[in-house]
């Protein structure tokens, strides 16, 4: 199928107001979520579609020089020339094709993930088979559409409210629960004791990177200490407790034999494996949406060779969940996707949660495509349609418009 057009378009989810959450030496501002839905027409009236620019878990813009903005901009200047009038079937091609727009090496990582994904739900539909399908014939596995998900929730809460949030989500089934540590040493290890003591079954997971990010953050040592006691304690895993490129950091922590757990960080799929080679993390993140199916799947096989488990990263739309299920679906090890929890998740909240319990609204994440999606007792079923399954609602392009600006903020308590 020839290639018609390619747009991208940025969003914004407003959080209103705006919410202020206390960490360790300050406050962290949190005022809307930016996506760039990115869309591929053929012209056979195919319609592939993607999302980008979700904020990574280094608590920023994905983009260091340039906002969601910017790159919806690209994808309709120099990205849009250069695929316009090329064929779906060019999907492995796709990193040599766009290094003729010459982009910044960050950027160039993200518009081919975000446009691998669109390709190979038009290369879905074309064929009138799911995405997870066409992942299974290249990973030689025989696809599982039925996934166990786990809630990402809990940032910066008093360890009660830690406790309470995971009492509910459990109820509903997740498999376990990743929360955002970083309100001080005392407290965090406070919160691991009342987690530990309130879950049944559930497991605990630390998102520990406001640890190492945040200007007041723990020195090495005190990472180390509140690594070994989660781990004692018997967490899931501890999430990238240092600096992504920290290496040395990362095969430091691992010798105390606490489960690691990193990679959505990483720029590209090469800097994805070589962070499974380190020998740090016991659990590899990541995300199509930054690595894309391709490189994704780079990342699955390096996991298989070192004997770790690959378990996607996911933090942003029910587009992009369902582009990671596909993923999960396809290739063979984890059935665990992480499930992020907002204010207002109509498949959460159905459940019988309170509707107040997620991180924070977020309306987009659910409005961006028409269908619904269903959690039973914690478990996800992937679409079996053709492509991704599922059908972008295209006012969501009228219905939330861009804003300018950070979408978050830290105030730290010196300044």
């Amino acid at each position: 199928m020839k290639i018609v057009s390619v747009d991208g378009y940025a969003l914004s989810s407003p959080i209103e107001p705006t919410q202020e959450r206390y960490f360790h030496g300050g406050t962290r501002r949190l005022h809307k979520r930016d996506v760039v839905l990115v869309v591929i027409e053929t012209a056979d009236g195919e319609r592939g579609v993607a999302t980008a620019g979700a904020s990574s878990s280094a608590m920023r813009e994905f983009f260091d020089d340039a906002s969601q903005a910017t790159f919806a901009t690209l994808v309709n200047g120099p990205v849009a020339d250069i695929l316009e009038g090329r064929t779906v079937s060019e999907i492995e091609s796709l990193p040599g094709i766009l290094s003729a727009a010459s982009l910044p090496a960050h950027l160039h990582h993200e518009a081919v993930a975000a446009l691998e994904v669109a390709l190979f739900d038009c290369r879905g539909r074309e064929l009138g088979a799911p995405i997870y399908s066409l992942l299974a014939d290249r990973s030689d596995c025989s696809p599982t559409q039925s996934m166990e998900l786990y809630a990402s929730a809990g940032m910066y809460m008093e360890p009660e409210g830690y406790a309470r949030q995971a009492a509910q989500l459990e109820a509903v089934g997740f498999a376990g629960y990743k929360y955002r540590p970083g309100i001080g040493p005392a407290a965090d290890r406070r919160t691991i004791d009342l987690l530990t003591e309130t879950v049944e079954e559930m497991a605990i997971q630390l998102d520990g990177h406001t640890w190492w990010k945040i200007e007041s953050g723990y020195d090495h040592e005190t990472i180390r200490d509140i690594t070994s006691y989660a781990a004692d304690r018997g967490a899931l895993w501890v999430e990238e407790p240092v600096a992504p490129d920290d290496y040395d950091g990362y095969r430091s922590l691992a010798s105390t034999g606490a489960p690691l757990a990193g990679g959505e960080s990483e720029p590209s799929p090469t800097g994805l494996c070589e962070l499974i080679r380190t020998g740090g993390i016991d659990y590899c993140q990541g995300d199509v949406r930054h690595h894309g199916y391709l490189g994704c799947l780079q990342a699955v096989e390096a996991c298989r060779t070192a004997g770790i488990a690959f378990v996607p990263h996911n933090f942003g739309t029910w587009l992009g969940l369902v582009a990671n299920a596909h993923l999960v679906a396809g290739t063979p090890g984890s059935q665990l996707l992480e499930y992020p929890v907002f204010d207002g998740d109509p498949a959460v909240f159905d459940a019988g949660l309170d509707a107040a319990a997620g991180m924070y609204p977020f309306d987009l994440a659910f409005d961006i495509i028409e269908e619904t999606l269903s959690i039973d007792g914690g478990t996800f079923q992937v679409p079996d349609g053709p492509g991704l399954g599922v059908t972008v609602d295209l006012d969501i392009i009228e219905s939330y418009p861009f804003q300018e600006g950070p979408w978050t903020e830290f105030i730290y308590d010196d300044q």
